[in-house]
């Protein structure tokens, strides 16, 4: 069995969103290439503890922290308890994002889903990129990275990806040129998942419209957290040192 490449040996980042999802498989990738991870969740405490253990089960070290990113104190908070956990930061990853398909907020108004979606994936990414990023600055070859969408720029017909292309459009500008504010002491980048096996993909999808994705997808199938880990990793590595202010569409090749 080969062994694990440590691209981010000796960093530490912050992964918020890290209790589930994506978050959740970015946080794990991090520290299987040799980063310490901060796993930030905002509710789901046994779901952070539980990837946490997980890491820690393969000689990995994580800690896990409760804060609410859209609440600008909040992120404050979770700045200093990565310091003060961790002793420096070289990553901080934007994962959160708010779920407006499944669970509570599927059958709020729209006004609800778009404040929800505002409040979280952008004005978080905003929130938590400010907080972060002076602590990031005093430390050579740091980097943020945002959580965007494959579709954002180019769009999809319904209501609820109006209101998430308008907001991840938003993240996109926001990458962009923060990453001309930072550089050259901080890399800025993106990643922008396509149809991702997440709990609304498996759970909640007519086959017949999964069936027609897979069938749009170059790739042929969806894509997995994992997929969009890997390339989290590479984004943030060392290897990508020379990147900046860019998208990586993890995808199958659905937006090309």
């Amino acid at each position: 069995m080969m062994e694990p490449v440590l691209r981010l040996a000796g960093k530490r980042a912050v992964v918020t969103g890290a209790s589930g999802g994506i978050g959740r498989a970015v946080a794990r990738a991090f520290a299987a290439a040799g980063a310490t991870v901060m796993v930030n969740y905002r509710v789901s405490r046994a779901q952070a503890e539980q990837c946490v253990a997980e890491i820690s089960a393969t000689g990995g070290t994580a800690y896990a922290f409760a804060a609410d990113i859209s609440d600008a104190a909040a992120c404050e908070r979770l700045l200093n308890g990565a310091l003060a956990a961790m002793g420096g930061l070289e990553i901080w990853a934007n994962m959160a994002g708010a779920d407006i398909l499944t669970a509570r907020h599927a059958d709020v108004s729209d006004l609800e889903k778009l404040s929800c979606l505002i409040d979280t994936d952008l004005r978080g990414t905003v929130l938590a990129s400010w907080a972060a990023a002076p602590v990031l600055a005093k430390h050579p070859g740091s980097s943020i990275l945002n959580m965007s969408w494959d579709l954002a720029l180019r769009g999809m017909a319904g209501r609820n990806p109006e209101m998430f292309a308008a907001v991840k459009a938003g993240v996109t500008g926001f990458t962009r040129a923060l990453a001309r504010s930072l550089a050259p002491a901080v890399r800025v980048n993106e990643i922008a998942p396509g149809w991702i096996e997440t709990a609304f993909a498996r759970e909640h999808m007519p086959a017949a419209y999964r069936a027609g994705i897979i069938a749009a997808t170059p790739l042929r199938r969806f894509g997995r957290p994992e997929d969009v880990a890997q390339a989290a990793v590479f984004l943030v590595s060392d290897e990508a040192a020379f990147i900046t202010g860019q998208t990586l569409n993890v995808d199958g090749g659905l937006a090309s």
